[in-house]
């Protein structure tokens, strides 16, 4: 039933992963890419924030949900590499024996450390654009960040398990559908759904937590918050797209449990 999404993953995964063999140089800017389009959305979430906290709008999760799908549609519709988006990937096309899981460990940790540094280059960008700077410390920038870096650690795991679950359904939903029009409006949903339900996504918070970090702030925002959230949030994010996604629609896709492949 879902044997064709699954053929377009192992696609996906045999081309990325030629990226890499073929230049890791030019796969680990694909991947920097995707962090810097994520801190597009970041700085949009930021100023659509700001003024609806202000004026203590009870629409702030709302509307500032609607409008950070820009980040995943720029990652898609671009073309990057984003982590996130790999646990679901490499997961269905090493559980199908396209890709092994030595070279999946590979990509996941390229894609992060792109990512990583592609935020963190958005995020000196943004201090120097000064559009920030005057902000005060009870400003939605810092007030977010402030959360994310406090939560238990427990439930950041869990949050973070949800949100690429539901990041996953978006790009999964995505190939299934036909049409860019009906792709986008999937898109635009669901990750709607984990913003305003405040779930945590480790690469929307590097360049989150690196702004507010960038900028000062209360002694509530701190680097050793940002290394907390980080931590749970990432393997939170590896086990909701790679298990609840890519796992269960592989087995559900794969009723001997054997390989899955394209024939040549």
């Amino acid at each position: 039933m879902y044997k064709d999404t699954i053929h377009t993953l192992n696609d996906q995964a045999k081309g990325k992963y030629q990226l890499y063999t073929d230049s890791p140089l030019r796969y680990l800017i694909a991947s920097m890419l995707a962090g810097a389009y994520v801190g597009i959305g970041t700085i949009v979430l930021f100023s659509v924030g700001g003024p609806l906290q202000a004026a203590g709008s009870p629409f702030l999760d709302i509307l500032t949900g609607a409008t950070f799908g820009i980040a995943l549609a720029l990652v898609l519709w671009a073309g990057s590499e984003l982590f996130t988006g790999n646990n679901l990937i490499f997961t269905v096309s090493s559980l199908s024996k396209v890709t092994t899981w030595k070279q999946t460990s590979i990509i996941w940790l390229w894609s992060y450390l792109g990512n990583f540094i592609g935020a963190a280059f958005f995020t000196v960008l943004i201090v120097m654009t000064g559009i920030f700077q005057d902000v005060p410390e009870h400003h939605y920038m810092f007030s977010l960040s402030a959360e994310k870096m406090n939560a238990p650690a427990i439930e950041l795991l869990f949050r973070g398990i949800l949100c690429n679950w539901i990041v996953c359904l978006a790009i999964w939903t995505s190939l299934r559908a036909e049409g860019d029009i009906a792709k986008l409006f999937l898109i635009f949903v669901l990750i709607f759904a984990f913003i305003a339900a405040g779930l945590e996504h480790s690469i929307a918070n590097m360049s989150i937590l690196g702004i507010a970090l960038m900028h000062g702030g209360p002694d509530t925002v701190t680097w050793a918050g940002l290394v907390h959230n980080l931590i749970p949030v990432t393997i939170g994010n590896i086990i909701g797209g790679a298990l609840f996604v890519g796992g269960l629609y592989f087995y559900i896709s794969n009723k001997n449990q054997g390989e899955i492949k394209r024939e040549a």
